[in-house]
C-alpha cells in the first residue's frame, strides 16, 4: 500500500526560507562562474580574494579575512596558491614585522582587468534591479552580522 506523503507546516516549507534562497542563488553564482574561473585557474574564493586587492592594496591578511568573512586558517593557502601562481605577493610589513601585506603583481592586476563578472551581470536576469538586489542582500548580511553580534 502506498503511503501518502506527510505534508510540512505552512510556514515550513524549504521554498518558504529566505536564508534557502539566498544559499541556493550562492550556490548558483559558483556554477556560473566556475567555467569562467576554469578558464584562468581560479577557484571563486580565489578570485573573489584577487577582486578585494584589487580595491586595495597592501592590506594585511586579517584585514583581508575581515573583508571576504574568511577565518586565517581558510584564507592562507588561498594566498600561498594565488602566491605561486604568481598572481599575489605577500611580504612582512616593514614597520611591524608581525603582519603580512598582500598585493596584486602586474600579471593579478591584469587577470583582474579582464572582469569575468560581467557576463554574470546579465545572466541573473535582474537587469536595473541588479544594484537594489546586491545593497539588499548586503543590507541582510550586515544586519545578521549585527544580529549575532549582539549574542555574543
Amino acid at each position: 500500500m502506498a503511503r501518502s506523503p506527510k505534508t510540512a507546516p505552512k510556514g515550513r516549507k524549504l521554498s518558504n526560507f529566505l536564508c534557502f534562497a539566498v544559499y541556493s542563488a550562492n550556490l548558483a553564482f559558483g556554477r556560473a562562474y566556475k567555467p569562467l574561473l576554469d578558464k584562468v585557474g581560479l577557484t571563486y574564493t580565489q578570485y573573489i580574494a584577487m577582486v578585494a586587492l584589487s580595491d586595495e592594496d597592501e592590506v594585511t591578511v586579517s584585514a583581508l579575512g575581515e573583508k571576504l568573512f574568511l577565518e586565517s586558517n581558510t584564507l592562507t593557502p588561498i594566498l600561498k596558491k594565488l602566491e605561486q601562481t604568481g598572481y599575489i605577493k605577500r611580504y612582512r610589513d616593514p614597520a611591524d614585522e608581525r603582519q603580512v601585506r598582500l598585493s596584486l603583481t602586474p600579471v593579478g592586476r591584469k587577470l583582474i582587468e579582464q572582469d569575468l563578472s560581467v557576463s554574470l551581470v546579465e545572466a541573473t536576469g535582474l537587469g536595473d534591479e541588479f544594484p537594489v538586489v546586491q545593497q539588499t542582500v548586503s543590507r541582510l548580511r550586515d544586519n545578521l552580522l549585527r544580529a549575532t553580534k549582539a549574542d555574543d
